[in-house]
């Protein structure tokens, strides 16, 4: 038990998609603009990467390293169908919001990498706790950025107002404000690593 804790603990803290690795850019700051957005996305993300651990590391050993990566990418193509057509049911309104980035998913380099470094050498149990640990690590990124987003730029933060609108930079908002906003994040958080 304790080394699945330390899986979890090494995909929030130590191999942090966002903050650390610096992976899976593209949705970080196209869908942060506010908390939800953000977590939504790391909620999804999230899905697809611990279905896709399970499912390669059950057949890791039945897929010939000449095809390992299409096999990989077939996978996770499949789950993110999945996932899109859920949501597409359940939470259209989401859907709607995350457009685009729903079907890219599939080429998020943090499910390709965590499925050819980890779920392809592991267990599926092992292989749970990773995508739970990189999930929610990138889950808190996005999380956190889209909500320092939304209070500079906006005043309000999941729905509730911190300051008048008026005084918000609509910047913060837009595509600079998610390059300083990450870049100020990264800063801080390295700052109180050391």
């Amino acid at each position: 038990m304790k080394n699945y804790f330390n899986i979890l603990k090494n995909g929030i803290f130590i191999e942090n998609p966002t903050f650390v690795l610096m992976l899976g850019m593209c949705p970080t700051l196209a869908t942060t603009t506010s908390a939800v957005n953000g977590m939504s996305m790391g909620l999804a993300t999230m899905f697809v990467l611990i279905c896709s651990n399970v499912v390669i590391s059950l057949i890791k050993d039945l897929t010939p390293d000449m095809i390992r990566i299409p096999v990989f990418i077939s996978v996770i193509a499949t789950f993110v169908t999945v996932l899109q057509l859920l949501m597409q049911a359940y939470a259209p309104v989401m859907y709607e919001t995350l457009g685009l980035f729903i079907p890219l998913i599939v080429v998020n380099c943090i499910i390709l990498g965590r499925a050819e470094s980890f779920a392809s050498k592991n267990t599926p149990v092992a292989g749970v706790f990773d995508g739970i640990g990189i999930g929610l690590g990138f889950t808190l990124g996005l999380t956190l950025l889209g909500a320092c987003r939304e209070i500079l730029g906006t005043g309000k933060v999941f729905g509730y107002t911190v300051f008048p609108e008026d005084y918000g930079m609509l910047m913060f908002v837009l595509a600079p404000g998610a390059f300083i906003t990450l870049g100020y994040l990264v800063a801080i958080i390295n700052k109180f690593k050391k």
